[in-house]
């Protein structure tokens, strides 16, 4: 089981190597960066939008605080020292919850400014990544066409295999259409199949054409046989004479069978 779990992995792990493209992986990781980017700013936008409710929330209760005291400054002016220190009693909370929100907003504020730090080197490194992204994958680009072109002309390419391998197949069929050919007209030139036309041979014909080639090679072979003994013209022309089917040792014995008749 080991072993199959091994070999499953080994193929899958080859399939996904030949369906990757590097280019495609590049761009993924560089989208992925974007949206964390974004997710940053994001963040940077929520805090700043807190720190200036803060800021809004700080200022109400300062207005409050500031009209507190002009209205205890005035309770005390008409004697009525009763209202003044409750002015100032209420007053004295909200300076409370104005430094609570003070607190709150120098702990946003200094979120703020890191999350805007975080931010920026992000987005140099974002920057960067596109950079060098867009140069890996234009030599990426580069070296493919290259590879491709090069098994071109090797023609080991798979598109140049198959070209290859249909030529050569065509080749094949070719001879061996011409070879079939050659052969059903030998044997059709020797008898053994009858022309598809309806135009059947002679068997006379043929037995003559036979014969005629052998007396061919009869008076050829005698030709070269005077040549060699240097025999006369006469001889020579005695010979070419016997190209009507007859040779000089056979005229004396046609003669005599004339003469019977």
């Amino acid at each position: 089981m080991k072993r199959m779990g091994m070999i499953f992995r080994a193929k899958a792990n080859k399939a996904l190597d030949r369906a990757e493209d590097p280019r495609e992986t590049l761009d993924y990781s560089y989208q992925k960066q974007l949206e964390l980017l974004q997710k940053v700013r994001r963040g940077v936008a929520d805090v700043a939008t807190s720190r200036k409710r803060l800021e809004l929330q700080l200022n109400q209760l300062q207005s409050q605080s500031s009209k507190l005291e002009d209205q205890g400054r005035k309770a005390l002016a008409l004697g009525r020292e009763d209202l003044a220190r409750e002015a100032l009693s209420r007053r004295a909370a909200l300076q409370q919850q104005v430094t609570d929100l003070e607190t709150q907003h120098q702990t946003l504020q200094g979120e703020e400014e890191k999350l805007t730090l975080a931010a920026q080197r992000l987005q140099a490194k974002v920057d960067a990544f596109r950079t060098k992204k867009e140069t890996i994958k234009a030599t990426y680009t580069a070296a493919q066409a290259q590879t491709r072109i090069a098994e071109s002309f090797s023609g080991i390419s798979e598109e140049m295999s198959d070209v290859g391998t249909a030529i050569q197949r065509a080749e094949d069929k070719t001879a061996q259409l011409q070879a079939r050919a050659g052969a059903i007209d030998e044997l059709l030139a020797s008898g053994a199949l009858d022309d598809a036309s309806g135009l059947a041979r002679d068997d006379i014909q043929s037995e003559l054409d036979r014969l005629s080639g052998g007396t061919d090679v009869e008076l050829e072979l005698a030709r070269m046989k005077a040549e060699l003994a240097g025999g006369s013209s006469a001889q020579k022309q005695a010979i070419e004479g016997g190209q009507g089917g007859q040779t000089p040792a056979q005229q004396p014995q046609d003669t005599p069978r004339f003469d019977k008749q």
